[in-house]
């Protein structure tokens, strides 16, 4: 499932492409067909994320919501003058055009036209998000700290802190040398504020470089185990092989429904 910073991404490109156009919107796979035709020839004024959720919001008061879930993907296309857009490949839920590009987005969870209200409760049921200007870390050691769940599985919970996914809860565990299994309720202020603040550092990393890196420099050896395909991580997807710190070899869990990575002895 797309990370926070995905999302934030994709708002930056989508204002980028389309503020301040009226665009076309429709739904070649029929499923979003009536929503699409509220919105339009519609200008579009804008994009913007919250965690794992994207808004395009535009001119009247509309809003897309969209949540990619595991499956959903947005692929761009050039609109070339005087020819028509390239005819939609698979199942488009969504085609937004503009004066020189277009996007489908095929396989989204959610995809919905909301009105602010509909944000505000959207937003209301989310944890504070690592990559906003405005995020205030406060609600999200309170709800992490009040919990008798596992650190790994708070971490994941959007309601706690949003964006989060797989990959940099099990990777911020590991740089901060936390036991994923360690309660909630025994992480000190210090702990948390330490992981917040490399939590903020690593998205906004994901933001500009268009990937997930959290493997410091001074650890970045180019071992044997940075096979073609598999991620430049700590833990995350390295189940057996040997830590790159203490060479021990990765262990891994479901913790709630997702797969858990982390080393035993630097995590103990």
């Amino acid at each position: 499932m797309p990370e926070g910073h995905t999302l934030h991404r994709l708002a930056r490109l989508h204002q980028k492409r389309y503020k301040g156009q009226g665009v076309r919107v429709s739904s070649p796979q029929g499923r979003f067909a009536e929503s699409a035709a509220m919105v339009d020839g519609h200008t579009f004024t804008g994009a913007s994320a919250w965690g794992k959720h994207l808004f395009h919001h535009y001119r009247g008061g509309r809003i897309i919501h969209v949540h990619l879930g595991l499956y959903g993907r947005f692929d761009e296309f050039a609109v070339a003058v005087d020819e028509p857009p390239p005819d939609p490949v698979g199942q488009v839920r969504m085609r937004i055009v503009g004066a020189d590009y277009g996007t489908d987005l095929r396989g989204p969870t959610a995809c919905e036209v909301v009105d602010e209200a509909q944000v505000s409760d959207i937003l209301a049921r989310l944890g504070p998000d690592p990559l906003r200007c405005d995020a205030d870390p406060a609600p999200a050691w309170k709800r992490l700290n009040r919990s008798r769940r596992p650190v790994g599985a708070l971490l994941m919970d959007q309601t706690v802190i949003a964006g989060v996914g797989n990959v940099y809860r099990s990777e911020l565990l590991y740089r901060h040398q936390m036991d994923p299994f360690r309660l909630g309720t025994n992480i000190e202020p210090g702990e948390f504020h330490a992981m917040w603040t490399d939590l903020v550092a690593l998205m906004k990393v994901g933001v500009r470089r268009g990937q997930i890196v959290t493997v410091r420099p001074e650890d970045d050896h180019g071992a044997p185990s940075y096979r073609t395909g598999r991620p430049r991580t700590y833990v995350y997807r390295r189940a057996l092989e040997p830590c790159r710190i203490c060479g021990t070899p990765v262990s891994t869990a479901v913790l709630e429904g997702r797969n858990l990575f982390w080393c035993p002895t630097c995590q103990s």
